[in-house]
């Protein structure tokens, strides 16, 4: 039921009244492979997209939002409001991402 816990940006869900339950974290670290981190450096030589960080971030994205929701749902919350994301390089390859919000449970 993890996939039907609305996840919104905004304060305020249009049409509900909610109660707080108390905030909620999703948390990843990623890192590339080998193969992958060498065509990343030779792509830094003459610039554009990296393809493979874009990659990296959208995964580590994906599950964090993923744990955000599954810690939500273990707390009987119906939404998460006021979601965030926060990220930051532990190395040069390896990215953490935190999805973070406030569960609510609709009234």
């Amino acid at each position: 039921m993890e996939k039907n816990i609305l996840v919104t940006t905004t304060e305020h869900i249009p049409g509900q009244e909610y109660e707080i339950i108390g905030e909620v974290f999703g948390l990843t670290t990623q890192s590339k492979n080998f193969a992958k981190n060498i065509g990343a450096g030779l792509k830094n030589l003459v610039g554009g997209e990296i393809k493979a960080y874009t990659e990296l971030l959208t995964e580590a994205r994906d599950i964090a939002i993923e744990r955000l929701r599954h810690n939500a749902s273990e707390l009987g919350a119906d939404a998460v409001v006021m979601m965030r994301f926060d990220s930051d390089s532990i190395s040069a390859d390896m990215e953490t991402v935190a999805a973070y919000g406030t569960a609510v449970k609709f009234k």
